[in-house]
């Protein structure tokens, strides 16, 4: 008998995209001193596994999924913030960055929160 794992796609997807921009930025941080880079490239590679992790998950749980979205949103915001400010000189708008740690944050808190079925509800 044979058991498929479904997964959501989308998040998949998104750990492989994360994943290929931490490498790139990894290497823009090697060939400059300036600017986030260095700063940016953990924070996309740790987030690459995390979201194959949760490619399954979130077929299994709306929190899982939600949290997920958030963590986008967050990762969105944050990093989209730091790469306008290395390439076009300017913040993304007030506040993004901060915006962004603080759905980093709450997306994860959500996850753990599936993990102690607080949140755990099926789709």
């Amino acid at each position: 008998m044979e058991t498929q794992l479904e997964i959501n796609r989308p998040f998949a997807g998104l750990g492989g995209l994360f994943g290929a921009a931490g490498i790139a930025a990894y290497a823009a941080a090697a060939h400059s001193a300036n600017g986030h880079m260095a700063t940016i490239a953990p924070i996309l590679f740790i987030h690459a596994p995390a979201f194959l992790v949760l490619s399954p998950l979130a077929k299994l749980s709306r929190a899982a999924h939600s949290g997920g979205l958030i963590l986008v949103l967050g990762l969105l915001f944050f990093i989209g913030d730091l790469v306008s400010r290395d390439f076009a000189g300017d913040r993304l708008f007030a506040f993004a960055a901060p915006l962004g740690g603080t759905l980093l944050i709450l997306g994860w808190l959500v996850v753990a929160a599936t993990a102690f079925r607080i949140l755990d509800y099926r789709k």
